[in-house]
């Protein structure tokens, strides 16, 4: 995807830091994303596992777009919120992506699941479609 005006900005105010690209690093994440996603999708595991599994399967995907475009960031939403610039993903996914990350942190940091198998639906299914781009993405490296 290369840098944009909006990346550039994250850049400036402390978002972003630049780093380039680095390939077994990439490759790493990918693998790491893709066996979560296989095991969020195993149905015999509980709702917080799966949960868990997708979420972090999609922070991989999300963080590996980023690395490709020359980026890292501390901060585990930024990741996702950029994806309308490094995986030219829409606006709603990248909003499923940032209410997912607000459920994971209930759950994290405050015990609280709510089970939503419609969620977690959606969850995966954008997370399959994310790997699909990263993967492109990885081709241009």
């Amino acid at each position: 995807m290369g840098s944009n005006e909006n990346l550039e900005n994250l850049l400036r105010s402390g978002g972003l830091k630049f780093e380039p690209p680095d390939r077994k690093e990439c490759e790493g994440l990918l693998r790491s994303a893709a066996d979560r996603l296989d095991d969020a999708q195993t149905r015999s595991l509980s709702f917080a596992s799966r949960f868990d599994l997708a979420y972090n399967a999609a922070h991989a995907l999300a963080l590996t777009s980023l690395r490709l475009c020359g980026y890292r960031s501390d901060k585990r939403y930024l990741v996702f919120q950029c994806l309308a610039h490094t995986a030219d993903i829409g606006k709603v996914q990248v909003r499923l992506f940032a209410l997912c990350h607000e459920r994971r942190n209930l759950a994290e940091y405050e015990g609280y699941m709510d089970e939503d198998p419609a969620l977690l639906d959606q969850l995966l299914d954008s997370t399959v479609q994310l790997m699909e781009r990263v993967q492109r993405q990885m081709l241009r490296l």
